[in-house]
């Protein structure tokens, strides 16, 4: 019995394990808890979390091109 993504084609591809990078780095608050070493006068916390808003972006942009057919 196929379910309705088979039927369409879809599949489940290694590629989408990317995802958990960027959800790990953003969400586990040891990562990026404290305020050196600045940048630009700006602490590590605040460029630490912009900086994975742009990476979060290549990062999918990647996975998206890497799982079309």
């Amino acid at each position: 019995m196929n379910t309705a993504a088979e039927q369409r084609g879809e599949r489940w591809s290694w590629w989408y394990l990317l995802f958990l990078v960027q959800w790990a780095a953003v969400l586990w608050p040891p990562f990026y808890n404290s305020a050196e070493p600045a940048w630009l006068g700006m602490p590590f916390f605040y460029w630490y979390q912009l900086a994975w808003v742009l990476g979060s972006a290549v990062i999918t942009a990647f996975v998206y091109l890497m799982t079309q057919r």
